[in-house]
C-alpha cells in the first residue's frame, strides 16, 4: 500500500478524520482539487458537542482564542432598533458539560487550525490534486489522480462536498430534494456603520421577520450576510451593488457595504446518501448529506462523521467499520429534520426563527440501539454522550474526565471497590489509594448514574460502550 487511507476533500471532515488517523500513527494522505485554500465564512458556528471533539484533538484552545461567543441581535425596522434578542440562551457551564453555549469561528479559520494540528504530525493537505478515477478489490483501492499518480491504499473517503466525484462514482443516491421556490444570498462583506458587538436583523417593515441579517465574524473585519430571495436574476443579485441595494431598502441608508469576499445564491438542496459506504470506500460529511445553513449543523456534523470514522479506520476489525454507516447515517437523519424546520420558520417569517435551542447543540445525540451498544437500562446507557466530570487525585491534583478520556484510546472507568484495573474513582471523601481519584462532590457518581464497583468502558470518540 502506498497508503492506508486515502481521503478526498479538506475541508473541516477531511481534516479531522486525518488528525484522528494521524495521531495513531495510521499512514495517511489527504488530498484537495482546490489550487488554493478557501477564504470565506460559510460554517460558522460550533456547536458543544464539536467543541468537545475539538478538545480531545488539541485544536480548543485555538479555536476559543480565535473565535467569540455568541453576540445579542439588534432587530432593526424602519431605521431604528425595535428589540434585542439572543440566537442562543447563554448556559453557564456544568460539570458534565463544560461548553454549553455554541461558538463562532468562520470556516476558513477553523480550517487553518486544523491543518496547522495535522502538519505537527507531519501531514499536509495536498492542493491541486483531485481524485480522477478508482477501483477497489478484497485488499484495497486503487486511486488515479489529477497529477497523474496512481495510489494504493487500503481506504478511500469521500469528504469531496455535496458534488461529491467520490459519491457519484460509486453510484450512490443522494436522496432528498432540491427547492427552486426558496433562495436564500449568502456572503461575507465589510460594513462600515455597523457595530461590531452585536449581528443585526434589518427586517421588513411590513414583517419584520422577514429581511437580512448580518452577523460578525470574529478576527475577520468582515460581517456574514444572508437574507431570503424572491423572483429576479440570481446573478445581479450576487453583486455588491445589489446586496447594498437590498440593505438599503430595509435600513433606509446610513451603512456602507465593501470588499465582497464571496456572495452566492443557495438553493434548499436537503438530501442524504443512500449508503455512507461501499466496500473499502466511505462518505462522510457533506458527501453523506447536505444541510440548510439554518442552525449551524453541516459543519459539525460532518466534524462528528470523522469523528466517528476515524478510530474504526485505524482498527480496521469489520464489526466498527460496519458500524460507521448505522450510527451517522441515523443521526444525519435527525439533524437534516432540525436544520430544515428551522429553515421553514426562517422562510415562513417565524417569529421564534433566530433561536437556537438544545436541539441544535448535539450533545444530546446517542447511538442507542445500535450494532456497538444494542441494550441498557438507566438514564445514562450505551451509545449515549459519556459525560464530564471534575475528580482529585490522590496528591490532590485535580483533574476531569475529559482530560482522562483524551487521546486515540478507549477509557476504562471502574467506580469505587470494582477491580484495580482502568481509572478507579472513589466517592467523595474517601481516601484515595496511589494512582486512584477521588470524585469531587459526587458529581461523576450522579452523571454516570451507578453503585460502587460498576465498570463503563467509554469508546475513543467519548461515547459509552458497555456499562457493567
Amino acid at each position: 500500500m502506498d497508503t492506508r487511507v486515502l481521503i478526498a476533500g479538506a475541508g473541516p471532515t477531511g481534516l479531522t478524520l486525518a488528525i484522528e488517523l494521524a495521531r495513531r500513527d495510521v499512514a495517511v494522505r489527504i488530498i484537495d482539487k482546490a489550487e488554493t485554500f478557501f477564504v470565506g465564512s460559510r460554517g460558522d458556528g460550533m456547536q458543544p458537542r464539536t467543541l468537545e471533539v475539538f478538545e480531545d484533538l488539541g485544536v480548543l484552545d485555538a479555536v476559543l482564542a480565535q473565535g467569540a461567543a455568541p453576540v445579542p441581535m439588534q432587530i432593526h425596522v424602519g431605521g431604528r432598533v425595535v428589540d434585542e434578542r439572543m440566537m442562543f440562551d447563554l448556559v453557564e457551564p456544568t460539570p458534565e458539560k463544560p461548553y454549553p453555549t455554541g461558538w463562532f469561528l468562520g470556516q476558513s479559520q477553523t480550517e487553518g487550525i486544523l491543518r496547522d494540528r495535522l502538519a505537527e504530525f507531519g501531514v499536509h493537505v495536498e492542493l491541486a490534486t483531485a481524485l480522477t478515477g478508482f477501483e477497489q478489490d478484497d485488499e484495497g483501492v486503487t486511486a488515479t489522480l489529477s497529477t497523474g499518480e496512481t495510489v494504493r491504499a487500503g481506504y478511500l473517503v469521500g469528504a469531496d462536498g455535496g458534488k461529491s466525484f467520490v459519491r457519484k462514482a460509486l453510484g450512490i443516491a443522494f436522496e432528498g430534494t432540491t427547492d427552486e421556490s426558496i433562495r436564500m444570498l449568502l456572503g461575507d462583506v465589510h460594513a462600515e456603520g455597523l457595530d461590531r458587538a452585536y449581528g443585526h436583523w434589518f427586517g421588513d417593515a411590513e414583517n419584520p421577520m422577514r429581511g437580512m441579517m448580518f452577523s460578525p465574524l470574529p478576527g475577520t473585519p468582515w460581517f456574514q450576510f444572508g437574507s431570503a430571495l424572491g423572483d429576479g436574476d440570481l446573478e445581479a443579485e450576487t453583486a455588491l451593488p445589489a446586496v447594498q441595494a437590498r440593505l438599503d431598502a430595509l435600513s433606509g441608508g446610513g451603512i456602507t457595504l465593501s470588499d465582497l469576499a464571496w456572495s452566492t445564491v443557495w438553493r434548499p438542496n436537503v438530501r442524504l446518501a443512500a449508503r455512507f459506504r461501499d466496500g473499502r470506500v466511505f462518505l462522510a460529511g457533506d458527501s453523506a448529506h447536505v444541510h440548510p445553513p439554518t442552525g449551524g449543523q453541516g459543519l459539525n456534523t460532518g466534524v462528528q462523521d470523522a469523528y466517528n470514522l476515524g478510530w474504526k479506520l485505524a482498527d480496521g476489525s469489520p464489526e466498527l467499520l460496519d458500524s460507521y454507516e448505522a450510527e451517522r447515517r441515523t443521526v444525519a437523519a435527525r439533524v437534516l429534520g432540525v436544520s430544515t424546520g428551522l429553515m421553514q420558520k426562517y422562510v415562513d417569517g417565524d417569529d421564534d426563527a433566530h433561536h437556537r435551542g438544545e436541539e441544535t447543540q448535539q450533545l444530546d445525540i446517542s447511538y442507542r440501539g445500535g450494532p456497538l451498544s444494542p441494550s441498557g437500562e438507566g438514564a445514562l446507557r450505551p451509545g449515549d454522550r459519556a459525560p464530564d466530570s471534575p475528580l482529585v487525585a490522590a496528591d490532590g491534583t485535580r483533574v476531569r474526565l475529559f482530560e482522562l478520556f483524551r487521546g486515540p484510546h478507549a477509557t476504562r472507568l471502574v467506580f469505587g471497590d470494582g477491580p484495580s484495573e482502568g481509572v478507579r474513582i472513589l466517592p467523595a471523601g474517601s481516601v484515595p489509594e496511589p494512582g486512584a481519584l477521588v470524585d469531587e462532590g459526587g458529581f461523576a457518581y450522579a452523571a454516570y448514574d451507578v453503585k460502587p464497583g460498576a465498570e463503563v468502558l467509554v469508546r475513543p470518540d467519548g461515547y459509552v460502550w458497555s456499562i457493567a
